[in-house]
């Protein structure tokens, strides 16, 4: 599966942004998707997890209550609507795929997006 991650951009603190992580691929409905994020100098971290049928969500607790995973498998999207900003959400983020884990592990993932940059200014 090809993952293309989009809706990054500046926002003022306090404000919403809504990324989008568009699938290649009849069989999108089989892989557990995750988003992570990687700031300025920092490692990877993990954001939020989506099962393969959206029943089930987690999230890390810095973005618990702020941000809400999504996913539409007939469009083979999967969504990750943040409010609430604060500057420390300021990161390149990234969505994964898997066929097999429901991981908040980024090395448990085997299929990455290209990355989408938010800036949130103070």
């Amino acid at each position: 599966v090809q993952l293309q991650a989009s809706g990054g951009g500046l926002v003022q603190a306090g404000g919403s942004l809504r990324l989008s992580c568009a699938a290649s691929g009849r069989t999108f409905s089989s892989y557990v998707v995750g988003w992570f994020r990687q700031a300025h100098g920092k490692e990877r971290e993990f954001v939020a997890r989506i099962s393969r049928s959206g029943a089930t969500k987690n999230y890390a607790d810095s973005v618990k209550g702020r941000f809400t995973i999504s996913r539409d498998n007939a469009k083979n999207t999967v969504d990750l609507q943040m409010n609430s900003l604060k500057p420390e959400d300021t990161a390149v983020y990234y969505c994964a795929a898997d066929l097999t884990t429901y991981s908040s592990t980024s090395e448990a993932y085997d299929y990455w997006g290209q990355g989408t940059l938010v800036t949130v200014s103070s």
